[in-house]
């Protein structure tokens, strides 16, 4: 009954790059091309894997599924971002904050739980070569992505419902760029503590299970690794993994930052900063870190842009 005289939020009005408005239109430039060249790479990606023939493994498999996520991932965000930084009113609707923030949630958690799939992946390949066809079948790899995206889903949900059945009846000004769970929270009128330490676990519990479940095959794999014979063989095999672990110590970096602080460390501005690293930069390197340096695929991408050259009129 407190709240009765209050007005209901309905919008929020982001702030995330206020204290920049005199860049607002050189980052709308920077961050345009950034985010037209992440599409074009996945694009790239994406085709080659499902045109070539050699590249139908598990590992593109799960190259081509990471490639469409982050290009989901960046689609939640990234566009409507740059309409923000070139207009007069930065807002979004209530209901449309917790759609961008269940898409993104549901996105970023698949994305961690996907990660130790390729991890596992790599285990077999490397730890078990002659069943690696047999473990890792398409009926597996399917079924590997179907609980990653399970397990995504149901954190997103779980978060997204018990912060936007809040009240929110104070501020609606979001010292962010978009939906993030810390930044929204902060404006609640009310906060439950249940609530907060169940969104905290989750957080925690979809940060600590796939990155306990990576340590794990990579303590198997470099066990596996030492015990090749020659040197050659085991620079290769630790290059097939170097392109996964770099992935990994980015994102869960920037993840464990953002989401396992004490809320008594919390930053708007480097929570700000943080969020452009993982929302559009990561997205930038992961596919030049993955694919486009990896001479497998730059092969297949030759063969791929041959074929569809020499194709008549």
């Amino acid at each position: 009954m407190e709240w009765v005289n209050e007005t209901v939020v309905r919008e929020f009005v982001f702030l995330g790059f206020s204290s920049l408005a005199g860049l607002q239109q050189l980052l709308f430039l920077v961050f345009l091309v950034i985010y037209l060249f992440t599409l074009g790479t996945n694009a790239i990606i994406i085709s080659t894997i499902v045109l070539d023939r050699a590249l139908h493994t598990p590992m593109y498999f799960f190259l081509a599924v990471l490639s469409c996520s982050e290009t989901c991932y960046t689609f939640v965000i990234v566009p409507k971002m740059l309409v923000d930084l070139l207009a007069q009113k930065k807002t979004i609707s209530f209901l449309g904050c917790a759609i961008q923030m269940f898409t993104f949630l549901f996105l970023g958690c698949s994305h961690s739980f996907l990660l130790a799939a390729m991890g596992y992946d790599r285990y077999v390949a490397i730890c078990n070569p002659l069943r690696y066809t047999v473990l890792m079948g398409p009926g597996v790899c399917v079924g590997l992505v179907a609980a990653a995206c399970a397990c995504g889903f149901t954190a997103a949900q779980i978060i997204t419902t018990l912060i936007f059945h809040l009240p929110f009846y104070s501020s609606n000004q979001l010292h962010h760029f978009f939906c993030d769970i810390s930044p929204v929270l902060k404006l609640a009128s009310h906060h439950n503590h249940f609530s907060q330490i169940v969104i905290f676990m989750l957080c925690a519990l979809v940060l600590i299970i796939p990155l306990l479940l990576i340590l794990v095959s990579y303590i198997h794999i470099i066990s596996a690794i030492l015990q090749f014979p020659s040197t050659l063989g085991r620079c290769k095999a630790f290059s097939t993994c170097a392109s996964h672990l770099i992935v990994v110590t980015v994102h869960y970096g920037c993840a464990s930052f953002i989401y396992l602080r004490p809320k008594s460390n919390y930053s708007m501005n480097q929570d700000a900063l943080i969020s452009v690293s993982y929302t559009i930069l990561t997205p930038l390197f992961n596919p030049m870190i993955y694919s486009l340096r990896n001479k497998e695929f730059k092969s297949a991408l030759h063969r791929v842009v041959g074929r569809t050259i020499s194709l008549p009129c």
